[in-house]
């Protein structure tokens, strides 16, 4: 095996024509890591964020090596690892990040903590298209609003990429689960996700869809994919004593709703375990987790039409910034 290796690389922060495709050397496993053979990425707002140097601050050594998702097939392991092989087909989100080379590359070196067997059924790059956004949703639902059955929730952004799991996670939990989406096409999305409807935010104000789905209460839970000044219409639909959780607090946002419904506000920000050496074995436990929804038909990947390799990019950084895209965009390895 050549100690070289082709990767997708940024030696400048920018936009997405930054990246280059070169050779640089393969790494090698460490004790608790693996070696993977990457077949298939995907790309997150994170991941752009990063190139573009507004997340800087937890951008990988120069040249960059990006994509936070892998899905592939174990190369080597390192020393103390027991639980893989070489052979075995893995997933997880594990790199991309300070200290973490990512996965546009033909090799990548991973913490054994961070990955799980891959979800029997799925192809590389379905199985890409999961990582970051489920257990972005999960630490959201699961851990953070604790969704119960027959809790009423509104997910924001219902065919985005972790809105989509968030759809799904919450259907399985019995949720009673309602989606903004933008277009009919959308609509059906998500009803077919497990969704009871949807909201056309375009079409309707919050105080309306409050009205007509909750009669004026509220929703128990609300979970925010967009940011912005949707924050904020995120504590006007939620019910007293309700519960908000976002995944993107780049906000201005007046809180005083916060104390006059006496909401919950919960943010989270997945990449914590990693980027600061904390419970990381949790995020291969919620992944194990994810592997039993799949196999039971409760949890299916939504990837955008568009098909990209990693000689692309430079494309599908472009096309997750044109907002066109629906679902996950992939992109299969070298």
């Amino acid at each position: 095996m050549s100690n070289m290796m082709k990767a997708m690389v940024v030696r400048e922060f920018g936009g997405p024509d930054v990246f280059e495709l070169r050779e640089i050397p393969r790494p090698e496993p460490c004790a608790e890591q693996l070696l993977v053979r990457v077949k298939a990425s995907s790309v997150n707002p994170v991941d752009s964020k990063i190139r573009s140097g507004m997340l800087a601050a937890i951008a990988p050594e120069a040249p960059m090596v990006l994509g936070c998702d892998v899905a592939g097939v174990v190369e080597a392991v390192g020393e103390g690892v027991t639980e893989f092989r070489p052979g075995d087909l893995v997933y997880g989100c594990a790199g991309g990040v300070k200290g973490y080379p990512g996965a546009l590359a033909e090799y990548m070196a991973a913490d054994a903590s961070l990955l799980a067997p891959m979800p029997a059924g799925l192809t590389f790059e379905e199985a890409a298209a999961l990582p970051l956004v489920c257990i972005t949703a999960w630490e959201g639902l699961m851990d953070r609003a604790k969704v119960q059955a027959g809790q009423r929730v509104l997910v924001h952004g219902g065919t985005g990429g972790v809105g989509h799991v968030a759809v799904q996670l919450c259907f399985a939990r019995g949720a009673e689960v309602w989606a903004t989406i933008s277009s009919p096409e959308k609509a059906g999305i998500v009803t077919r996700l497990g969704a009871v409807g949807a909201i056309n935010y375009r079409e309707e104000s919050v105080a309306d869809y409050v009205h007509r789905v909750t009669e004026g209460q509220g929703f128990d839970v609300v979970f925010d994919t967009v940011g912005g000044d949707n924050v904020a219409r995120c504590f006007e639909a939620a019910v007293v004593s309700g519960t908000v959780v976002s995944i993107s607090t780049r906000t201005s946002a007046d809180l005083s709703p916060l104390h006059v419904k006496g909401l919950s506000l919960h943010v989270v920000f997945m990449l914590i375990p990693m980027l600061h050496n904390r419970n990381r074995a949790y995020h291969g436990w919620i992944l194990r987790e994810l592997n039993a929804l799949v196999a039971a038909g409760k949890l299916r990947p939504l990837l955008d039409d568009t098909k990209f390799s990693f000689n692309d990019a430079a494309a599908a950084h472009s096309r997750l910034a044109s907002g066109a895209a629906t679902g996950k965009i992939v992109l299969s390895g070298f």
